[in-house]
């Protein structure tokens, strides 16, 4: 393949942030009564749309969550992220030594992303390339959000390399016609399509870069 530009996911893509929301959300659902672990919840809900996952969540609960349940989980997670968000291994010696376009698109608010990417020094990096589902409207794992970001970097989809770690982000390259590289670092996953590529760590992308990068 020819790659022209990197798509970056960023949470469990860029930064270390899924294990730590993950841990927020099950205590905020142990607190409604439901009993989820944080690796449950993870692996329930990983890379989803929160919409999605509340409405699910409502479900499970057989009743609606409270008003203020998304505004206060979303406060909660802030802090715990403040508090220890480190980067994913290798993503800011990785962004450093690109010489391609990348950018970031994520299905969080504009506000999240920028805030994981600063507390883990990668925010100079990106400039305005930060693409939000919430301002495209379109979040994966409909393929709107990279399709809007590959228009945005000016490089047409097919040879824009996406790196992904959940289902939801690799199934919207693959619908928008992109190749896609599954960061999985705890090893293989069900989901994965056999056709996609696993990477244990973002050091390994340089080598489906070749002469590209």
């Amino acid at each position: 393949m020819t790659v022209r530009a990197l798509i970056f996911d960023c949470d469990g893509t860029l930064v270390d942030s899924e294990p730590l929301g993950a841990a927020v959300f099950a205590e905020a659902l142990a607190e409604l009564g439901l009993a989820l672990t944080a690796e449950a919840a993870l692996a329930r809900f990983r890379g989803r749309r929160l919409a999605t996952t509340l409405a699910e969540v409502g479900g499970l609960l057989g009743h609606a969550l409270p008003a203020d349940f998304e505004a206060r989980l979303r406060d909660r997670t802030a802090l715990a992220l403040r508090a220890g968000l480190r980067e994913i291994a290798g993503a800011a010696a990785l962004v450093r030594a690109l010489t391609l376009p990348f950018c970031v698109a994520s299905n969080a608010p504009r506000a999240k992303i920028e805030l994981n990417l600063e507390l883990t020094g990668l925010r100079p990096h990106f400039g305005d390339r930060i693409f939000s589902a919430y301002e495209v409207g379109s979040w994966k794992p409909d393929p709107g959000l990279f399709l809007h970001a590959a228009d945005a970097l000016a490089i047409p989809p097919d040879a824009c390399l996406v790196i992904e770690d959940s289902e939801a982000g690799v199934v919207a390259a693959l619908a928008a016609g992109m190749p896609v590289l599954a960061l999985l670092p705890e090893g293989d996953a069900a989901w994965r399509p056999r056709h996609v590529p696993a990477i244990r760590q973002l050091s390994e992308v340089a080598a489906y870069l070749g002469s590209a990068g």
